[in-house]
């Protein structure tokens, strides 16, 4: 790790606020497990039953279906913190039983989002352990591209390519393979695998008993809503007007955490849906904090250190904002670039 700026007070006392939440309630992660994997697993069936009255039913119902695997992917994505229970074990257990709904390999994927944790909103560290949706080029380095790598850059961040077609291509196709996994990785390169035999194992023998087309026409549409849902939380929580990054040996924890993660100030059922990870910026602060606490947490940082809310408007949006102007020192668009 580079070296940065020394923390101040205030910073100290923020990640204290967000650590008297850094522990798990071993009864209120069961209770989540139950809410989580119950409705999901509901409409899942639900979806099955469906499908003998009518396919159009079946594919509305994977909307909501599609929804409630998001709030099993922060479930996931929890454990592979290690902070939805104090047991590793029971993380570990618990993540595994999850990637089987979500079709995301445990170790892999949590190691890779380690990387994500460690060097976040870094323009210095952009190109390490990041992907299209949470990296970001300056201004000055798009326009050093020649024309046909600006024009690749700004092809697979089209909104329509970037937010609703690649989403389900990764977590169908690019998630069976360790394709950005290093070779000696090998705990997680072997998660990968043995995550594709038990889904292999499991839709295999799905399909036999009710047939290719009612899986396909049950289970893809879920992970397609599932994943475009997911990539675009996961894009603007760190894309979003007022956004901070830095570079040239300026990052800081707390101000990458405060000023350079969302604080997405959603309705309360779409808040419960996406398991609270509205509040990124309290994540980022201390990522030991389990969902279910992070608006606790939240209450307590705010008093410390106001952070103004994103919008579901701005939400939408935020996906257009992938360059960041140095000059201006904010966030624009591809067509907002200029020398």
């Amino acid at each position: 790790m580079e070296p940065q700026p020394p923390a101040t007070p205030s910073d100290i006392e923020l990640r204290r606020a967000a650590g008297a939440f850094a522990r798990p309630v071993a009864w209120r992660s069961i209770v989540q497990l139950v809410t989580s994997f119950g409705p999901f697993l509901a409409g899942c069936v639900a979806m099955h039953l469906a499908f003998g009255v009518s396919v159009w039913l079946t594919l509305a119902l994977a909307i909501p279906t599609g929804a409630l695997m998001v709030r099993v992917f922060i479930v996931q994505h929890d454990c592979g913190h290690g902070s939805f229970f104090a047991s590793r074990r029971a993380n570990a257990l618990v993540g595994r039983l999850c990637s089987l709904c979500t079709l995301t390999p445990f170790l892999s994927w949590g190691r890779q989002h380690a990387l994500h944790h460690a060097e976040w909103n870094n323009l210095d560290r952009s190109d390490r352990g990041s992907d299209i949706y949470s990296s970001c080029l300056t201004v000055r380095a798009y326009l050093d591209l020649s024309p046909r790598q600006r024009l690749l850059h700004r092809l697979v961040r089209h909104p329509l390519l970037a937010n609703l077609v690649l989403p389900p291509l990764v977590f169908l196709l690019l998630y069976r393979v360790p394709f950005d996994t290093p070779q000696g990785w090998a705990r997680e390169r072997r998660s990968v695998h043995l995550t594709n035999a038990a889904l292999l194992a499991f839709f295999a023998t799905l399909t036999l008993l009710l047939g290719w087309r009612e899986v396909l026409l049950v289970h893809v549409p879920v992970v397609t809503v599932a994943s475009i849902l997911g990539v675009w939380l996961f894009t603007l929580q760190h894309r979003f007007p007022g956004a901070r990054w830095s570079g040239r040996g300026s990052w800081r924890y707390v101000d990458a955490a405060m000023d350079g993660s969302s604080w997405f100030d959603l309705p309360p059922v779409l808040q419960w849906l996406t398991g609270n990870i509205g509040f990124h910026h309290v994540h980022h602060l201390n990522q030991r904090v389990p969902n279910y606490r992070l608006a606790a947490a939240h209450e307590a940082v705010q008093r410390l250190r106001v952070v103004p809310p994103l919008g579901l408007r701005a939400g939408l949006a935020a996906a257009r904002l992938t360059l960041w102007d140095e000059a201006r020192g904010r966030l624009v668009r591809f067509r907002d670039a200029r020398a």
